[in-house]
């Protein structure tokens, strides 16, 4: 679909600060936004007008006004979310989450389920899964040309964001990575094991994960809020080849027995990507080539994640069993 074509959807956004206002400004530049939502009633008012939509500070009013959204975003702090998203379910309207889906497993679960109920379309925003970097290594592994991967590496770096307030590091950070590894895995791990460390805020700011995987597959995520150097880069070790891959300038590096291989390719804002994913899949199309997260997946993320600080919190590993989930 081309961008005009999604002004015959009608969507909003729930919480315009921080993540949220560029959302916005995707989706207006889409012409796809109807509403925002936000409590602040100053930031709400400054993105509705700027992008001449609607506004309200109470998402029921919203829910009751706004009669034919197709879809809504939720950009709220995490431990909103289950709240505002089973409202939002049940009123049978499509829903894109911002990472993670919720706090809990158990609540990702029951929001599955709602969703599954109501034939609603549930995802959750996993923004690197639509980062040309990421599909490009994907599609790299799978054509087993540098051998099977072994070992992953990620390693996220820069100052705390000012509007998270309520998670640590490992919710807000690290379970980009731990969903970017079981992509490029193609695997669930088993095994979770997690050091991390409190310096400077309320939650860990600092912390290093080591997920295992069936056959001897290794994936270490370490994230840190500390250092002011803003990083994202990953590498996979495979048997006959290492690709490096940065997040941020979207290049890969690949090096065997015989050479170092730069590709190039068009850069590609992953924002874009996954919205307008996900705007296809409202719209009963998928044009965009990568499939969505789906709800489960997201769930996922969230049972490493929640074992990840039960890890660091007993210094033990912690076996998981996802039970064909």
């Amino acid at each position: 679909m081309v961008a005009s074509e999604y002004a015959n959807l009608h969507v909003a956004v729930i919480g315009v600060g921080g993540w949220g206002k560029n959302h916005a400004r995707v989706l207006s530049n889409l012409g796809a936004l109807r509403a925002v939502c936000d409590m602040d009633v100053k930031r709400g008012t400054e993105i509705s007008e700027k992008y001449n939509v609607n506004c309200y500070t109470s998402l029921d009013q919203m829910l009751e006004e706004e009669q034919n959204l197709d879809a809504c975003f939720i950009c709220t702090p995490t431990k909103s979310h289950y709240k505002l998203a089973t409202r939002i379910i049940d009123k049978g309207i499509h829903l894109f989450v911002e990472k993670p889906l919720s706090f809990s497993s158990k609540e990702c679960d029951n929001l599955v389920e709602l969703a599954q109920n109501k034939k609603i379309i549930l995802t959750a925003g996993y923004i690197e899964r639509y980062n040309p970097v990421v599909q490009d290594v994907k599609r790299i592994i799978q054509s087993k040309k540098y051998g099977d991967p072994l070992m992953m590496e990620f390693h996220r770096e820069n100052r705390m964001p000012v509007h998270i307030t309520d998670v640590g590091i490992i919710y807000d950070t690290s379970v980009h990575d731990i969903d970017t590894a079981m992509y490029l895995f193609d695997s669930k791990p088993i095994v979770v094991f997690a050091r991390t460390g409190k310096k400077f805020h309320s939650f860990e700011d600092f912390a290093t994960i080591m997920l295992g995987f069936e056959d001897q597959r290794v994936a270490i995520i370490a994230s840190n809020w500390i250092t002011p150097k803003r990083v994202r880069r990953f590498s996979a070790v495979c048997t006959d080849g290492i690709i490096t891959g940065d997040f941020i300038s979207q290049e890969i590096r690949i090096d065997d027995m015989d050479a170092t291989t730069i590709p190039r390719r068009e850069f590609k804002e992953p924002l874009s990507v996954e919205i307008t994913s996900f705007l296809d899949g409202v719209a009963g199309t998928q044009n965009s080539g990568c499939p969505l997260v789906s709800s489960i997946e997201a769930t996922r993320v969230t049972k490493v994640a929640e074992s990840a600080i039960l890890s660091s919190n007993t210094g033990s590993p912690i076996y998981l069993d996802f039970k064909g989930k």
